[in-house]
């Protein structure tokens, strides 16, 4: 039964030698996050079902083809979550956070679930970055948000990111710009794939998105979404820009841009990355949200947010050659002979590492010669080797793994601590 000892299909252990990078890349992101007012919110990993339905559409890929859905003891329908925004508006409203200083303003850091083919950068089980404020219609919320989004791909190190920007206006504009779309994509109806053909019923906003080649031609030379703007939609977008021209904030105005769930309004943007391949990798994206905590129940309440997907973000930072820190090795390795030696070991270790030294001491009951291949792998500094001679005499020799000479100290933590230092 080999299904037994692999994961299963579109997930990924993530082991010790890369988990240094990983804590690298989230406690930046949460930091920079942070320094803009950020604070995080941890959320559950699955919700009522609804609450994806209502929230991000019942026309998207995600609720259509990919949420983990399924039937609790109770009889209660659930869905371990596909992404953040949902569960963290209903946070927000279940616990009255937008009664409090607005805008009210998260981060998270999160697992989430769709089944999708896996490959290329794509898991079933994936994790996720984002920031969500709510509160604000002010076309300031939309650029401190843009600004945020770069700033933490430019902490990492991924300075060639291009940040592409959008606006999908509001309901009114968009029933224009909607049937535009239609009369433009009804001229091929017979080219478009079976997929777009059902969105160009349901959500004609959503042929814009698709990955199919030939569709991606036809949406090409589709109507541009700028062009059906109302004036105040237009004002708000005109006003973003130029906030994100006096940062110096690079940008590229993409109209093709719709995202893939259905509550996005006005701002929408995606993080672009091109490889030296030629192949463009989203490294992240998000916009505003007008209508999102209403089709929850709430008070007419706007929010605008982003996500990256950490598993893409880190393998396009180590294709790119971002630095990592180095993973802090072990400071002293206690090499012990004989039980009272190894009792000893063990005691110097635990009061050590309370004073913040990264000790071990053998628990395998090898040989002396053993446990000192041991300290070699495990890259250890320094090394003391305890025997009974050491132990009548309170004494033994701080010995350098890396050469130089070895130092007399006393068998006692702080003093084994202050040479340390």
């Amino acid at each position: 039964m080999a299904y037994l000892t692999t994961a299963p299909r579109g997930t990924k252990d993530i082991l010790p030698a890369e988990t240094p990078k990983w804590q690298h890349l989230e406690s930046t992101l949460l930091s920079t996050a942070r320094r803009y007012g950020f604070r995080e919110i941890r959320i559950p990993t699955f919700e009522h079902t609804e609450l994806f339905d209502r929230s991000v559409g019942d026309t998207t890929d995600v609720v259509q083809k990919e949420m983990y859905t399924f039937t609790d003891k109770g009889d209660r329908s659930v869905t371990l979550r596909p992404e953040g925004t949902a569960g963290i508006a209903r946070a927000a409203l279940e616990h009255g956070l937008l009664g409090d200083a607005l805008p009210l303003k998260v981060s998270y850091d999160i697992t989430c679930f769709r089944y999708e083919k896996p490959g290329s950068g794509r898991f079933r089980e994936f994790h996720q970055f984002g920031v969500e404020l709510y509160g604000s219609t002010a076309p300031a919320a939309d650029s401190e948000i843009l600004a945020l989004a770069y700033d933490c791909l430019a902490t990492l190190g991924l300075g060639s990111v291009v940040l592409e920007i959008n606006s999908l206006g509001c309901k009114e504009c968009r029933k224009a710009y909607v049937k535009a779309l239609l009369e433009y994509f009804g001229q091929y109806r017979d080219r478009l794939c079976a997929t777009c053909l059902e969105r160009l019923d349901k959500n004609p906003l959503r042929v814009l998105d698709c990955k199919s080649p030939e569709d991606k031609k036809i949406a090409a030379g589709a109507p541009s979404i700028l062009d059906y703007l109302c004036d105040d939609c237009n004002a708000h977008f005109q006003e973003v820009k130029a906030r994100l021209d006096a940062a110096g904030i690079p940008y590229l105005v993409e109209p093709t841009i719709v995202r893939g769930l259905d509550y996005y309004t006005r701002t929408v943007f995606e993080l672009v990355h091109t490889a030296p391949t030629g192949e463009r990798v989203v490294c992240g994206g998000g916009g505003r949200y007008g209508d999102l905590i209403q089709e929850l129940g709430g008070p007419p309440t706007e929010g605008i947010g982003f996500a990256m997907g950490l598993e893409r973000l880190l393998s396009t930072m180590i294709a790119e050659g971002c630095a990592f820190p180095e993973e802090p090795g072990c400071d002293l390795c206690l090499v012990s002979m004989g039980q009272a030696a190894g009792v000893r070991a063990f005691q110097l270790a635990d009061q050590l590492r309370r004073q913040g030294v990264h000790a071990q001491c053998d628990l395998m009951g090898r040989s002396v010669k053993a446990q000192m291949k041991y300290a070699n792998k495990i890259s250890a500094k320094y090394v003391i080797v305890l025997g009974d001679d050491e132990l009548a005499k309170e004494e033994a020799q701080l010995k350098p793994m890396q050469g130089g000479d070895p130092v007399p100290v006393a068998l006692t933590a702080e003093a084994i601590a202050r040479v340390l230092a």
